[in-house]
């Protein structure tokens, strides 16, 4: 009976280490008590030095651009709402500055950028409001293999010159797209939209159609005095850099130039990466913030290494911290204490990333360095309205930066310009391509599934996976179902060793307690008064017999050992750009008028696609996923194959046989229905090989038993057989005591 709850044991925590691993992140949030939390204003900022007019309530429309002098200011801050601008009002004695654009009305703002993969990696579409973007448009990057497959067949017959019809290409919208998500205070929020600019003390709201297009992608707003005299410019200016990041670059160059005669100070405040959107059909919720910093001057005083291995937080941290009044996300106090000098800071989800990074190229016009200190003095982070995209009805998450206080000369401008990295987190492009490779932007990447089961995804196994993969397909295989195939042949070689040795001597072991159980029978009926006496023995019985009883548990090491490979091949199967809509085979179930089954090995197989969904709980169903279910067949034949004949198995034993059965049939299919097609390719191709190997343990075991050496009855032992004996030799000590105990009582 022991035996059989430590074998329920056993397969229980495999089974919740994997459930935890597929199933425990992406569950429902609670909602928050408030979907709106407003930021603490910074101590840095003062207030204002008039008492502004009461500000109407505002009801804006879904999807609406805030009207002029209207924006989420109060969300941002407990300081009173920001005055209506001066193109909605005329300076006022009370009024210290205003803004407005140069001429009287703004321009519809331009896009810059092309969705011609031979010219642009995206296309980049401008709010009307606030100097920010309303989206970024990938030309080469789709929502799912579908399209995918769609645009390329359509790219080759164009390109091919084709007389018939040629395919048409996908619409716009599906395309994959960085976007803001949700709304703040009612407000959509634009990609990197202004905020406010604060002068002299002043905060002066920016979130609003006081700016201005000179030209695509830059444009300019001016801050007049009380008197109506211009005293600011303030000038960004969107430019996507072809040569530079592998095409995923754009610079934003920021400006604030002192048109006055008298010195300014000045802050600027704009909205940072933020919320990027989830896909549909996504398990778990993985979006990110991370950040990659240097040592302060003391430790290392030329500032050229980029850190981010503890500079990473999760969403839902963020969320919570929130919620519960902590707002900065950079620096924390350790953060601040050590001086760290922030180098880059990027929003991440399951495949994309949107990041600002300092220009260490000598582009910038005052250091050229890796810090980005001159634009970032702190980060915060505000709560906004749940995202349509979000199935967990969580709130949206937004993010601000703020500058340190500037001395602006007469005739001088400040120059606030930064990187900004919009593109897929591929390793290759990460690691190898100026700038971010100068910038340790790899950083970007992490393979964890976070949450609670951060610490079995072995982070470091699946960079190797990855590594390992990556080599195969390039220069072996050319094809990732193949690669996984190669990977499973690898990986079972060299468990090869420790696995023939667990099932030889489980083999061994389940038939000698078989036909030990009329003398342990005898036994238990002759010292049944003297349980002490009993397991003396019993244990000179076991050595007599060259038995191990807790040998059996030998037989679950291969499993346990591959265990860490399955959990670093989850992460990397489902968060690797690599893999991202790759078929397996070379495609090959695609010719077949576009079916979907295994068109996707970062997604579940998709064999027969259902015209509905179900939501089930564990997983919702959309699909007929024939991989699971063979699975299922083939752990049942592994099961008979690795079980001992049944007529030599005693009651107990055929109790546990059974019970595993049901667990590893049942369960685990369940578990991966909707796991990626990759994994659950892995796992049964790896258990495909595991049956043929264990029958030819089977044969070499009935061999062994038809010309039997002879035993050694030396003092060798395996090591479970050593801690079984020493488990047996403190319980009689035990119970030797309390005898001796009860005697003297």
């Amino acid at each position: 009976m022991k035996r059989i709850l430590l074998t329920m044991v056993i397969v229980l925590l495999a089974s919740s280490v994997a459930a935890i691993t597929i199933l425990g992140p992406g569950r429902k949030q609670p909602a928050p008590k408030s979907q709106e939390v407003a930021v603490a204003a910074s101590q840095s900022e003062t207030k204002r030095e008039t008492k502004p007019d009461p500000k109407p309530e505002l009801k804006p429309e879904p999807d609406a651009a805030p009207p002029k002098g209207e924006s989420p200011q109060a969300a941002l801050t407990a300081a009173p709402p920001a005055t209506k601008p001066a193109e909605t009002a005329a300076p006022s004695g009370t009024a210290k500055y205003s803004v407005r654009p140069p001429l009287s009305a703004p321009l519809r703002p331009d896009s810059i950028g092309s969705l011609d993969p031979a010219q642009h990696r995206f296309r980049i579409d401008f709010a009307p409001t606030s100097a920010g973007i309303d989206r970024i448009v990938f030309s080469e990057f789709w929502l799912n293999a579908q399209d995918r497959i769609a645009a390329e067949r359509h790219v080759a017959a164009v390109a091919g010159g084709s007389i018939g019809e040629i395919p048409p290409l996908p619409p716009i919208e599906s395309r994959y797209q960085l976007q803001s998500e949700g709304k703040l205070a009612g407000f959509s929020v634009p990609l990197l939209a202004m905020h406010s600019i604060i002068v002299d003390g002043v905060r002066i709201d920016l979130f609003s159609k006081a700016w201005m297009q000179s030209q695509p992608g830059e444009f300019v707003a001016i801050i007049d005095d009380a008197q109506g005299q211009a005293v600011l410019r303030v000038r960004r200016a969107y430019s996507i850099i072809a040569d530079a990041g592998g095409g995923f670059d754009v610079r934003l160059e920021q400006g604030v130039e002192n048109l006055s005669g008298i010195p300014r100070q000045v802050q600027i405040i704009h909205y940072a990466p933020s919320d990027l959107a989830r896909s549909s059909g996504e398990m778990m919720d993985i979006r990110r913030l991370k950040f990659g910093y240097l040592l302060s001057t003391r430790r290392d005083p030329a500032q050229v290494s980029v850190l981010s291995n503890d500079a990473m937080l999760e969403r839902a941290d963020v969320v919570k911290s929130v919620e519960a009044g902590r707002f900065d996300v950079w620096p924390n106090e350790q953060q601040r204490v050590e001086e760290h000098n922030l180098s880059w800071f990027g929003a991440t989800n399951r495949y994309f990333a949107l990041a600002l990074h300092a220009l260490p190229t000598g582009e910038e016009s005052a250091t050229g360095s890796k810090s980005i200190a001159r634009l970032v003095e702190v980060v915060r982070a505000q709560l906004g309205s749940p995202a349509a995209s979000d199935p967990t009805g969580a709130p949206s998450l937004f993010a601000i930066v703020q500058s340190p206080m500037t001395d602006v000369q007469p005739g001088a401008t400040a120059d606030f310009s930064v990187g900004v990295f919009a593109g897929p987190l591929d390793r290759n492009l990460l690691s190898a391509t100026v700038p971010y490779s100068l910038l340790e932007m790899v950083g970007l990447i992490a393979y964890s599934l976070g949450g609670c089961c951060a610490w079995c995804t072995f982070a470091w196994l699946a960079n190797i996976l990855v590594e390992f993969l990556g080599t195969l397909h390039a220069y072996l295989v050319f094809d990732w179902g193949i690669a996984i195939i190669v990977l499973v042949m690898v990986v079972r070689l060299l468990l090869h060793p420790i696995s023939k040795k667990s099932q030889v001597q489980m083999q061994r072991i389940s038939k000698g307690m078989a036909a030990l159980k009329p003398e342990l029978d005898a036994l238990k009926a002759r010292y049944g008064d003297d349980p002490k006496r009993m397991q003396q023995e019993q244990f000179r019985l076991y050595r007599e017999k060259n038995i191990n009883p807790v040998g059996c548990l030998g037989g679950f090491l291969p499993t346990f050992l591959q265990m860490p490979i399955w959990m670093a091949l989850y992460a990397v199967l489902y968060l690797a750009f690599e893999l991202r809509q790759q078929p397996a085979f070379f495609g090959v179930f695609q010719v077949f008028g576009g079916w979907q089954f295994l068109g996707d090995l970062s997604a579940q197989d998709r064999f027969i696609p259902l015209p509905f969904s179900v939501n089930l709980f564990l997983f919702t169903l959309s699909s007929i996923n024939i991989i699971p279910l063979l699975m299922g067949v083939v752990f049942y034949v592994q099961q008979k194959y690795m079980a001992p004949p049944t007529a030599q198995l005693s009651p107990e034993q055929a109790q546990q046989q059974k019970m595993m059965r049901v667990m590893t049939v049942v369960m685990f299919p369940l578990m991966l229905y909707v796991a990626p097609s990759g994994l659950t390719l892995y796992i049964m191709t790896s258990t495909l090989i595991g049956i043929w190997e264990s029958k030819m343990v089977r044969r070499q075991v009935e061999e062994e038993e038809r010309n039997p050496r002879p035993v050694k009855t030396s003092k060798a032992q395996d090591v479970l057989g050593r801690i079984y004996q020493k488990a047996m030799e403190r319980a009689q000590e035990k119970q030797q005591r309390s005898k001796t105990f009860k005697d003297r009582g």
